[in-house]
């Protein structure tokens, strides 16, 4: 017998024991089972993809097995939908640190505008989540019972910024809080999702951290821009 199968051979029971098989995660915390499964899942997702995410590579990274997995999630199209809810969950709570009701209209919109870059910035899986369910046509997104709920407090939050601005006399009126964000995301988003094409056609370094810097300041002068009273002819 090998050494290495001498570690693997099971100490025989003693009377009266009955030697029970260990899971890799047995007598650990259900809760802190769960987030390790859905880290490990969202890294596969944003690595391969939803077609290309294997439930095996998942119950490896996360230091558990497939069963543990259907056990807090389901099948495969529950996790990856659990993975999604969870992106937006992170972001949105990330926001809400930003007390914007309590800032000045034009503070406010600047640090989310910034604040909402960096994000991006310092989580590309995120992006890349999101641009799988997009090629899913939001399939998955459809059947969230939490996400409408979720977005609703958070544009309500920034209808109350836009509307004190306008009080104020630093935005125009009617301004639609889901244009405002769009207007921030995209500008964002679009950038990021191809620095590389642009950065090659343009021959600029768009991955720069100055150019990085430089965009993030653009963002911000843009939609302040954009927001404010339209002059008298």
């Amino acid at each position: 017998m090998t050494e290495s199968r001498k570690e693997n051979t099971p100490e025989p029971a003693k009377d009266g024991e009955v030697k029970r098989k260990r899971t890799p995660l047995q007598g650990r915390n259900p809760e802190r089972t769960r987030a390790s499964i859905l880290e490990a899942a969202r890294r596969e997702v944003a690595d391969k993809g939803l077609a290309g995410a294997r439930i095996d590579v998942v119950a490896r990274r996360a230091g558990t097995n497939k069963r543990m997995i259907y056990h807090y999630f389901g099948d495969k199209d529950a996790l990856y939908l659990a993975v999604l809810e969870d992106a937006y969950r992170h972001i949105r709570h990330a926001e809400r640190r930003l007390d914007l009701t309590r800032k000045p209209p034009s503070e406010g919109l600047r640090e989310l505008a910034l604040f909402t870059w960096h994000y991006y910035l310092d989580h590309p899986e995120f992006l890349s989540i999101l641009a799988t369910e997009n090629l899913n046509q939001a399939r998955y997104l459809r059947q969230s019972k939490a996400i409408t709920e979720m977005h609703s407090n958070f544009i309500s939050e920034l209808k109350d910024v836009l509307q004190r601005g306008e009080a104020a006399g630093e935005f125009r009126a009617g301004l639609d809080p889901v244009d405002v964000y769009l207007t921030i995301a995209s500008l964002g988003f679009f950038y990021l999702s191809n620095r590389y094409t642009l950065s090659t056609i343009f021959q600029r370094d768009l991955i720069a951290p100055a150019e990085l810097e430089r965009w993030g300041q653009h963002i911000v002068e843009t939609l302040l821009a954009a927001l404010r009273p339209l002059q008298a002819a």
